[in-house]
């Protein structure tokens, strides 16, 4: 003989129990998720006027490393501030500065750029180095582009459909530019939290540096990874055996273990000695620093530790913070790995 059906008193109560299961649930899920991460939510990195006003823009590390790189190559051939804040807005409006594999027919990537075109293959236009600076070879050829407004300079190069959208995207983008081409010094934060990519170590950050750069980066400045920055001569990179290879230091001590992770980037003095060269390699690596599992980023007497609250950059020797011996001569980047 069949069982009786539950009384619609006994499915509520059933439905009620399940629907507090599923609760109880959730919130363990939540709880596991704040406790391996610090509490902190998604990481984020942010940049701020450097007017002293209250202008912010709130950014992921996914963004953070694109827009870097689209201001590293925008640097990389000379062109001005104005021309990477034109390039980044352009981004910010098409791929919201993500290396996308789909768009409007065959658009793609962070300019949305159609190989049917003739922007390059799919292959280069995913490359974001690649796609920034042809990007950057369209814009040099509008005539007066600098003077022209951020929207109609776009629109010269992209030809969209909605002309007007970019203009929408100045403010940020401006903050972006100030911040990633050095002139607006210390003003580009990340919290730092190490991405599920397996890239880090000196290899990996020097092999990026050339990526968003050019090769000139550790040619002219002098990149050297053996963490004896302090002694070594501005051309390390191509004249010390531990430079070219990145090997660590003999001693077992916990400074050597640091030297081994560290880059020294010997930063050329510019004739107005602003440090504008310095802050635009110490932001780079901030905005690189989940994905390369970057640790500490100092300049200037100024550093920035990965985890930190808020990331903010703090004075060196500052309590909580090491005594830096660089000053506006080189960029220290230590890895995790």
């Amino acid at each position: 003989m069949p069982e009786p059906s539950p009384t619609p008193a006994r499915r509520g109560r059933l439905l009620r129990f399940g629907a507090a299961v599923a609760v109880l649930f959730a919130l363990a899920g939540y709880l596991a998720v704040q406790y391996l991460t610090g509490g902190a939510g998604a990481p984020r990195c942010r940049v701020v006027s450097g007017k002293g006003d209250d202008a912010s823009y709130e950014f992921t590390p996914e963004q953070a490393v694109n827009a870097a790189t689209i201001s590293a190559v925008g640097t990389s051939r000379r062109l001005p501030e104005r021309a990477v804040a034109i390039a980044l807005a352009t981004a910010l409006q098409e791929s919201n500065l993500r290396n996308i594999q789909h768009g409007d027919r065959d658009s793609l990537g962070l300019f949305q750029q159609r190989p049917s075109q003739g922007w390059g293959t799919t292959k280069q236009i995913m490359d974001p180095a690649y796609a920034a600076g042809v990007f950057y070879e369209h814009l040099a050829k509008v005539p007066d582009y600098t003077r022209l407004p951020l929207t109609v300079a776009a629109q010269r190069v992209q030809r969209s459909g909605f002309p007007q959208a970019y203009a929408k995207h100045e403010p940020d983008a401006t903050l972006l530019a100030a911040a990633l081409t050095g002139r607006a010094a210390a003003t580009l934060t990340c919290e730092g939290r190490p991405g599920a990519t397996p890239a880090g170590g000196p290899d990996s950050v020097r092999a990026a540096l050339v990526r968003d750069f050019g090769h000139e980066v550790l040619q002219e400045a002098g990149a050297d990874i053996s963490g004896q920055g302090d002694s070594a001569p501005a051309d390390a990179s191509s004249s010390s055996p531990s430079a070219a290879s990145g090997s660590a230091p003999a001693s077992g001590s916990p400074s050597s273990t640091v030297s081994a992770r560290t880059v020294t980037v010997p930063v050329r003095k510019d004739a107005a000695g602003t440090g504008v060269r310095g802050w635009e390699l110490a932001h780079w690596a901030v905005a690189n620093s989940s994905a390369l599992h970057i640790e500490r980023v100092s300049y200037a007497g100024r550093e920035w530790t990965a985890g930190r609250r808020e990331g903010e950059w703090l004075r060196s020797g500052a309590q909580g913070a090491p005594a830096a011996k660089e000053a506006a001569s080189e960029v220290r980047i230590v890895t995790a790995q």
